[in-house]
This record gives C-alpha cells, sequence and structure tokens, in this order.
C-alpha cells in the first residue's frame, strides 16, 4: 500500500502541483504587483495592530495571535527534521527551490488570507472561516467546502499531528538505549494527550495564548542559534551558497528522475513547511479581528517569510557549514541535524535541538488542531460531533508517540496536494475579489486613513463586513 501511495505522491507532486504552486503563485504576483514584497512594511505594522475594542467585553483574537496560530502550525518538525531529509534526497540545492517557493507562496497566501477575511462568519463572538467558507458562500459550492474540510481534518488532526508527536518520541532515542523497548514512548503519549488536551478545549484564546509565548521565544532562539553557527563558520559560507545555486540548477540529475530531483524535493518540502496556497493558514486568518480584510492577508505573507526564510533556512545553514554529509534513508531527519549541530557548537546543541522539536512540535499539535476544529463545525456544528472528534484528536497523539507513522506521512502528503489543488483553483476563480480588496484598502492608504472595510465597497452581500 505504501508503494502505490509513494506513486500516487510523486505523480500529484511532480507533474499537477508543480505547475499549480507555481503558476497561481506567479500570476498573483504579477497580478498584485508583488504585494509580498511591496506592502511588506504595512504587514509589519498591521500585524502590530491591537483588535478592536469590544463594547460587551468579549475576548478578540488580534493579528499577532492569528499569525502566531498559522505560524505554530507551520513551524513544526518540518523546519527542523523536514529540512534534513530534504537536504538528505535532493541535496543542498532543494534549499533554493524552498526559498523561490516562499516569496513566490506569498502572494497566494495573501490571497488565500484575505478571501478568508472577507467571507468569515461569526458565531459565539468568535470569528472563523477558511477555504471551506468562501468554497460555500463566493463559489456556491459548499459540496467542494465539504471535500476539503475532510481532506483537512484527515491530514493535519491525524496525519501531521501524528507524525509530531512520533518525531517529539524519536528525539529521545538518542538519550535511552533500547528506547522503543521501554515504556516511556508510552509516557510520553500520554503526556503530550493531556496537555494537547488541556489546550483544545480551553478555546481559540488558549490557543492563540500558548502560539503566541512559545512560537516567538523558540523561533527567536533558534535563528539565533543558527546566526552564532554562520558566524562561526563564515568562511564557508560563499562555498555554502555556490553549492545551493550549483545543485538547484543540476539539470543532468534532473533528467535522471524529476521526482527526486532538488526542484520537486524543494518544492514539496517547501509546501509542507510553509503551506502557502494550501489552505491551512487562511482558517487561521479568519479568527482575527480586524479593520480590513487585507491587513491580515499581509500579516500571513509574513508567517512565510518566517517559516522559509528565517527558520527553514537557520537549519539548511546549521546542516550544510557542519561537514557532516546527509543521505537518505541512511542518515537524515533529526538524527542528520542532530549529528550537524554536534559538530558545529559541541554535544550541548544535541539538547537544544531536542528542546526545539519539542516545543515546535507541540505549538503545531495546537495549531493544526485549531484548523481542524474549524473544518469540523463547517460541516456539522455540533457540540456532541466536535467532544467526539476532540477524543479521537488527542488518541491520534497519544498513538504518534509509540509507532511510526510512515504510512500516515504518504497518506498526510497526499491529503495535502488533494487541499492545494482544491483551495488554489478556488483562489485562481475568486482571485479578483481579493485584487478588488486590495484596490480598496491601497485607495484608502493614499488618503492618509486608517483603512475600514465594507463589503458593499467592492460590491459584495451576504458578509459580515457590513
Amino acid at each position: 500500500m505504501n508503494q502505490v501511495l509513494t506513486a500516487i505522491n510523486d505523480a500529484m507532486y511532480t507533474y499537477i502541483l508543480l505547475i499549480l504552486l507555481v503558476g497561481v503563485g506567479l500570476y498573483f504576483t504579477v497580478r498584485t504587483k508583488g504585494v509580498q514584497l511591496r506592502l511588506l512594511k504595512d504587514g509589519i505594522k498591521c500585524m502590530l495592530e491591537k483588535a478592536p475594542e469590544s463594547e460587551t467585553g468579549e475576548k478578540k483574537v488580534s493579528s499577532f495571535q492569528a499569525l502566531m496560530i498559522s505560524t505554530a502550525s507551520r513551524v513544526g518538525t518540518g523546519n527542523i527534521a523536514g529540512i534534513a531529509t530534504a537536504i538528505a534526497a535532493g541535496g543542498s540545492g532543494a534549499v533554493f527551490w524552498m526559498w523561490l517557493m516562499a516569496v513566490i507562496g506569498g502572494a497566494s497566501a495573501f490571497v488565500e488570507s484575505t478571501l478568508a477575511q472577507i467571507y468569515k462568519v461569526k458565531e459565539n463572538g468568535q470569528f472563523r472561516g477558511g477555504p471551506s467558507y468562501y468554497m460555500q458562500k463566493a463559489l456556491g459550492k459548499r459540496w467542494l467546502g465539504v471535500l476539503f474540510s475532510i481532506a483537512l481534518i484527515i491530514c493535519f488532526a491525524y496525519g501531521f499531528n501524528g507524525l509530531q508527536a512520533f518525531n517529539m518520541s524519536s528525539s529521545l532515542e538518542y538519550y535511552i538505549p533500547n528506547y522503543s523497548e521501554t515504556n516511556i514512548p508510552m509516557i510520553l503519549g500520554i503526556i503530550l494527550a493531556a496537555a494537547t488536551a488541556a489546550v483544545i478545549w480551553g478555546g481559540v484564546h488558549r490557543i492563540g495564548f500558548i502560539t503566541s509565548v512559545i512560537v516567538p521565544v523558540m523561533a527567536t532562539i533558534y535563528i539565533l542559534i543558527g546566526l552564532v553557527t554562520m558566524v562561526m563558520h563564515i568562511g564557508q559560507l560563499p562555498h555554502v551558497f555556490a553549492v545551493i545555486f550549483e545543485n538547484a540548477f543540476d539539470f543532468q540529475a534532473m533528467a535522471g528522475g524529476m521526482a527526486g530531483s532538488a526542484v520537486v524535493i524543494g518544492i514539496k518540502r517547501g509546501l509542507f513547511s510553509n503551506e502557502a496556497g494550501m489552505g491551512s493558514a487562511p482558517n487561521a486568518s479568519a479568527s482575527a479581528d480586524v479593520e480590513h480584510p487585507v491587513k491580515q492577508g499581509l500579516v500571513q505573507v509574513i508567517s512565510v517569510f518566517i517559516d522559509t526564510l528565517l527558520i527553514c533556512s537557520s537549519t539548511a545553514m546549521m546542516l550544510l557549514v557542519s561537514g557532516i554529509e546527509g543521505k537518505s534513508g541512511v542518515l537524515d531527519g533529526i538524527p542528520y541535524v542532530q549529528a550537524a549541530i554536534s559538530a558545529n557548537v559541541g554535544k550541548w546543541g544535541i539538547h537544544f535541538i531536542t528542546f526545539s522539536i519539542f516545543a515546535f512540535a507541540f505549538s503545531s499539535l495546537v495549531g493544526n488542531y485549531y484548523y481542524a476544529e474549524s473544518n469540523i463545525l463547517f460541516i456539522k456544528n455540533s457540540k456532541v460531533l466536535l467532544n467526539v472528534f476532540r477524543v479521537t484528536c488527542i488518541v491520534a497523539i497519544f498513538l504518534g508517540a509509540q509507532a511510526d507513522f510512515s504510512l500516515m506521512w504518504n497518506i498526510a502528503d497526499i491529503t495535502m496536494g488533494v487541499m492545494a489543488i482544491i483551495n488554489i483553483i478556488s483562489i485562481f476563480l475568486l482571485g479578483g475579489i481579493a485584487m478588488k480588496a486590495l484596490k480598496n484598502y491601497e485607495q484608502q492608504r493614499k488618503q492618509g486613513i486608517n483603512p475600514v472595510f465594507k463589503g458593499k465597497d467592492i460590491g459584495i452581500e451576504d458578509t459580515v463586513w457590513k
């Protein structure tokens, strides 16, 4: 079964998604005149804005909290183990294609998150939304929204969360002989399940608080370690960058097998890492209480850049300056990172990587859960169903800490690909609405006023933007 799934996986990413992701990303980059770079300063300013004051005293999710929920999901073990796997399998050239996907994908991230804000709904004093909501409200295709939601739930609640728990567990193998034969994986599974339950039953505000504390602190420390490593090996950097660019365009290797080339592996791991265009981050974007949808669209671009251009690059540099060569199936994933950082800064670095994996992975567990919850509520808003779903999520985390989810990795990759295909086609069809919102935002900015959005300004009705 794994061989069949691998074949489907390779075909999906080598042909369909390669064309869709790059094509639509370039299309929106041109159509928005490079909004992801042109209005980056605006995005930083919007990120720091507080949520509008509530007249009823209800808690609101700020732009920054929504950014951290989405960044928490993006910044997981994929930024550590995933980058190591990409370099081991596709060579250092894969790093270039991850960088390029982040810049191009920033435009897609802007469009999908802006649409999520425009078509969000308000229930029990909280906003929620995402691709399923704009597929139903703007495209008039609820069935498509349900299909997207099912793919997301399988991918994030069970696939990615099982994998995050497994990666946390496997990082302890370095410290404990015959680790898998002990009861520690089961004990760790219980602890992770209990900790996640305490957060998710606390609601989106608790998720926002947890992620807005863990993610900034850990990301800053991790990037600083990466910078220290680069300074310590500054003489090697010109050679490292030369090798990255040289291997990125190794046409002989591409001719030998496109599916295993740096291009495809870089794009595939880049998508897994930054999620731009995949349709996951808009679920977090919709929860923010902002005055204009474009503001949150710009903020989500920053999340893509934080993930790939900063954190993934930190991992890549740690690996490439170490002198340790990764090899797929022999030395890749977490062991490759541990060996590399040990060579760079000594054995204490291994402990830091282990701690980073736990912090990033736990923030991903709660961020991933939030995405899935929003989509469960889209399919059927039932408290009983929601609680049953939460229990199944906790069970997946418990089991993930004890088992190798190699089958789930393939299933997660395929469902992620299905999500991306459905979402990319949808945002392509709805892109004109996001363009109108962007034009409305820029017109108000030129007038020197703080942009405030009303649906009627761009000719849409039946939204929360009266």
